[in-house]
């Protein structure tokens, strides 16, 4: 049985890889946006590394994604927290849509394709509103 920080990792590895694709970038391309090294990134989509707050700001910078929710993603920040923070101006409470989007990632019933393509659905139909 995977230890809870096994499935935390492979989360968070999965979510990363999922925003990259939908970013349209390579793993190569985010690695030289980040400035970390193409292995290194592989082992963090791979679930085989935790990586750290710093690296996950980067990546979050690089993939338009709220640090917050690659933090929340981490097991780094729960929900809880997230809201006491932003209760205490520290940060901004994430978009509702990154309260979709993180449901649809987390539904392990979904492939990685499904998600993607239910997130890029999903973004598509708030650009038109």
């Amino acid at each position: 049985m995977p230890e809870p920080w096994d499935t935390q990792r492979e989360a968070l590895g999965t979510f990363i890889r999922t925003q990259r694709k939908l970013a349209n970038l390579s793993l190569r391309q985010l690695a030289e946006m980040t400035s970390l090294s193409n292995p290194y990134l592989s082992q963090v989509e791979r679930g085989l590394h935790q990586p750290s707050v710093r690296v996950l700001k980067l990546i979050s910078d690089a993939l338009n994604v709220s640090a917050e929710t690659l933090l929340a993603q981490a097991g780094l920040l729960d929900g809880d927290r997230a809201g006491a923070a932003a209760a205490a101006g520290q940060a901004a409470a994430p978009a509702p849509e990154a309260d979709a989007e993180a449901a649809i990632l987390a539904d392990q019933r979904l492939t990685d394709e499904q998600k993607s393509a239910l997130i890029t659905v999903y973004r598509s139909m708030l650009r038109t509103e």
